[in-house]
């Protein structure tokens, strides 16, 4: 697909002092580990806006103390001294995930990886959950011990291949420090260059198993989390947008080659606490990673993000494209995009449930066709009585393990 077609990507302002929606090179109140010591700036250095509704962290790894020089204030509305989240490990790092974030009460925290084959009739996503945002024990247990509810979800998709599976475990089954997550039988480990996941899980309600592995291979990784709700200290970190992806797998057995992408998110409260909706969505367009993210806030104004990301790690902000509606799920959950022209087509439906898909798109971003992997999350419906009540027979509780 020639770069010929693509507009120049508007590049990401600096200002001279920090405001609502910016980034500041200091550390995030709260989320000391989730930055690693890599030292690229998602742009420069100074203060990038995003539009007035989204900054990037802070860079450094310092210890817990007062923001150093200039009187800015700490990135988000926690303290400047460290809390509420922070570090359990507390050393530098190379920028890749950084599994011993400390997550206190109420608190989550995930990695999310996804793939499609280059062939394009296999899709993957594989998440680990810390303080699991949609488990119902988890809520109903008051969310007092979050490490006492973590799991590995392991989705795929394709002919022979349709395979889902959520097991919760407690905190017996949990081991990690900043390069390795283990849950119960899986894991995900970073070795400084590539992210090794070994799968062995058991898919509900129809007891199959998934079990292989999948290597991840980043061109960059960015250590630069962005803020998504000053309130709350919800943060996303994008750590490897553009990535070559090689599954492995036994059960079922199946080998394939694709493109990647692996992200996180954590906060120091409840998902719903701050979120009604969002949609979400990253894309391939020739080398660069188009990334798009649209969330309804319940205190703050909404949050749109456009992105282009490229190979060298650059981030840009894009023209937002018009929104694109698309078919609701079977579950009636609202689903939309944005695409040149305020047009997209559902290609294929991944997940479909009460309060979230997850969907194959087609349309053209910045003037290319694309197939993006999209994803509809509603809060609401997740908080309702009958949804939690249902949640049980495709997420089911292991205590203990094995």
């Amino acid at each position: 697909m020639p770069s010929s077609n693509h507009p120049t990507a508007e590049p990401l302002r600096v200002e001279p002092r920090p405001a609502a929606g910016e980034r500041t090179t200091h550390q995030p109140a709260g989320f000391c580990s989730a930055v690693s010591s890599q030292r690229r700036s998602l742009v420069r250095p100074g203060l990038a806006r995003m539009d007035g509704v989204l900054r990037a962290a802070g860079l450094t790894h310092a210890g817990a103390g007062p923001l150093s020089g200039g009187g800015q204030r700490a990135s988000g509305a926690g303290r400047a001294d460290g809390g509420p989240l922070g570090s359990a490990g507390g050393a530098e790092r190379d920028g890749g995930p950084d599994f011993s974030i400390a997550i206190p009460p109420r608190a989550y925290a995930w990695w999310y990886v996804d793939a499609l084959s280059d062939d394009g009739q296999f899709g993957l996503t594989i998440i680990g959950f810390l303080g699991s945002v949609f488990s119902p024990y988890y809520r109903w247990s008051g969310r007092t011990d979050p490490l006492n509810h973590c799991a590995i979800n392991v989705a795929l998709y394709g002919p022979r291949a349709q395979r889902w599976a959520m097991t919760e475990r407690g905190r017996n089954s949990l081991s990690r420090d900043m390069d390795h997550l283990t849950i119960g039988p899986s894991s995900l480990n970073w070795d400084g260059q590539t992210l090794i996941i070994n799968i062995d899980e058991v898919c509900a309600p129809l007891p199959r198993r998934i079990r292989g592995n999948v290597r991840l291979t980043p061109s960059f990784t960015n250590a630069n989390p962005f803020v998504l709700e000053d309130a709350g200290q919800h943060i996303w970190r994008p750590i490897a947008p553009l990535s070559r992806v090689e599954v492995d797998l036994s059960e079922p057995d199946l080998t394939w080659q694709g493109h990647g992408y692996f992200d996180m998110n954590a906060g120091a409260e409840p998902l719903d606490d701050a979120f009604e909706t969002w949609t979400w969505s990253r894309a391939r367009v020739d080398d660069k990673a188009i990334i798009f993210y649209d969330a309804k806030r319940r205190r703050e104004t909404d949050l749109s993000l456009a992105l282009q990301v490229d190979r060298s790690g650059a981030f840009t902000s894009l023209p937002k494209p018009p929104i694109a509606p698309l078919p609701r799920g079977a579950w009636g959950v609202a689903r939309e995009t944005r695409a040149d022209g305020g047009t997209a087509n559902l290609a294929r439906g991944f997940e479909d449930s009460p309060f979230y898909t997850r969907s194959l798109v087609d349309a053209q971003i910045l003037g290319v066709p694309v197939q993006s992997v999209h994803e509809s999350l509603d809060l609401n419906r997740l908080k309702r009585g009958i949804v939690q009540v249902m949640l049980p027979f495709r997420m089911p509780r292991r205590s203990r393990w094995p």
